[in-house]
């Protein structure tokens, strides 16, 4: 369990970025694997969410999860639609207390996030493709367009480092040819290959958005014991893979 410097200070925010570490999978799958999407037994998927609820505190059905798709569509949570079992999307966002927001990763870059001003959380499931598309922008429009005046916080999650990303000629094309500029995000490896750093990507994206960043700097990949790799399960042949969850929900205490 990782915690975010900056939003342990609002005492009427609960969050947690979730290892692997404790839940009830087996296998492949062994530890507190929350990926529904998996082909992990459900019984045990289910229970690993309701272990993550009670730690957050949050009552039966009120953990609100994606059907995340690599898309740039954001989802405001409201009393209307928050009895939905999921939402495909790959951001959500509410004012609503004791509700908890989560994503789940195993790679990708979890994203959550605190507007101190208007009492609104959100998080965001980024990986590259997402990322390019704009879901970041799209998320951070969002919280703008229900208050302008805000002061939004975000706390960046484990995921693939930039020593283990490893990507193709075409790959560093497609990102070159939509700014120049976005070289900065690649290392050469050898000549077909380059690294790809997701994670200063990303800042960078919060960063020009006016939007405060602290970061849990751990490597999905490299960390078995911690985490779930999608990238390490494909280099060690295995036919699926767990994934972690990362959530934030917001408590009726006034805030200080």
């Amino acid at each position: 369990m990782f915690y975010s410097k900056n939003l342990k200070k609002f005492k009427n925010i609960n969050h947690c970025f979730f290892s692997r570490k404790g839940g009830y999978s087996k296998g492949i799958y062994k530890g507190l694997n929350c990926g529904r999407g998996s082909m992990d037994k459900k019984k045990n998927v289910e229970k690993n969410l309701s272990y993550v609820s009670k730690k957050m505190n949050l009552k039966k059905g009120k953990l609100a999860l994606m059907y995340q798709t690599h898309s740039n569509k954001v989802i405001e949570i409201t009393k209307k639609n928050m009895n939905l079992k999921k939402f495909k999307c790959d951001a959500i966002l509410t004012k609503l207390k004791g509700i908890g927001l989560g994503v789940v990763t195993a790679d990708c870059v979890p994203i959550i996030l605190f507007d101190k001003k208007n009492q609104i959380i959100g998080c965001i499931h980024a990986g590259w493709k997402g990322a390019f598309f704009g879901i970041i922008e799209n998320t951070i429009k969002k919280f703008r367009q229900l208050n302008s005046k805000n002061q939004i916080f975000a706390s960046i999650g484990p995921c693939i480092g930039k020593r283990s990303y490893e990507v193709d000629i075409n790959f560093y094309k497609k990102f070159v040819s939509r700014f120049k500029k976005n070289s900065i995000y690649f290392k050469e490896k050898g000549k077909k290959k380059k690294l790809f750093n997701l994670r200063k990507y990303v800042n960078d994206k919060l960063r020009k958005l006016n939007v405060k960043i602290d970061h849990i700097n751990h490597d999905t990949l490299k960390e078995s014991l911690n985490f779930y790799s999608y990238r390490r399960s494909q280099i060690l042949g295995e036919n699926d893979y767990g994934r972690c969850i990362s959530v934030i929900s917001m408590s009726n205490f006034s805030q200080n």
